[in-house]
């Protein structure tokens, strides 16, 4: 019960349903989902170790702020991280692979939502360093993209505008003629792009937010 709520919650939480600095009222979620404190309280502890809810004192739990401090930390983390599983992937990336990779490219594309977009984004990243054989690694890339995908639902809601990802099809053009460190360089250039743009809260609040777009 405990995993089950806490995986809706950081669903809603990442898709920006529940905005950052709501108060998660134990009470209300208890109610929701018929379930006594006990393993509510285990999920807010669960979205908490995710980054995705804080405690404060006397104040309860809430959904957990960021800045673009957070943002470039997730940024720089996502390209040492996925750098270092590309270089072990790379021996092993088959050309079905690849080409898996460039469908996804294309889907993203064509993508008129943020969500659709961030779907085959986060599958064409997924696609090119899964063959590393690093579990580990490759949940902690995972744990990453969920934030940018915070990050991004967050600022882009509305108005998401197609576009032609070149860096992707760099990546897998320096992939398919071996050019390893020439994809390397690549890829941790193109996850530490930050984008920005203002957004009105359902409050009616505006605040500057930033994501990271690739």
């Amino acid at each position: 019960m405990a995993a089950r709520i806490s995986r809706v919650l950081a669903d809603r939480i990442i898709a920006g349903a529940v905005e950052p600095g709501s108060r998660l009222r134990q009470d209300h979620i208890a109610a929701e989902f018929g379930a006594s404190h006990v393993p509510v309280r285990e999920a807010f502890r669960r979205l908490e170790a995710q980054g995705l809810a804080v405690s404060e004192p006397r104040r309860g739990v809430r959904v957990a702020a960021f800045d673009l401090a957070e943002v470039r930390e997730v940024a720089e983390m996502r390209a040492a991280l996925e750098v270092l599983a590309l270089r072990h992937a790379a021996p092993h990336l088959t050309a079905a692979i690849l080409e898996a990779a460039e469908e996804a490219t294309k889907a993203g594309d064509n993508s008129r939502d943020v969500r659709s977009w961030e779907e085959a984004n986060r599958r064409f990243h997924r696609l090119i360093v899964a063959p590393c054989g690093m579990p580990r690694l490759l949940a902690a890339i995972d744990d990453l993209h969920a934030a940018s995908a915070r990050f991004l639902f967050s600022a882009w809601r509305s108005d998401w505008e197609a576009r032609t990802d070149h860096d992707h099809r760099a990546i897998l053009a320096a992939l398919r003629k071996g050019e390893v460190e020439t994809a390397c360089s690549t890829l941790a250039r193109h996850v530490q792009w930050i984008g920005h743009r203002p957004v009105v809260a359902a409050s009616g609040r505006k605040r500057d937010v930033f994501a990271i777009v690739g």
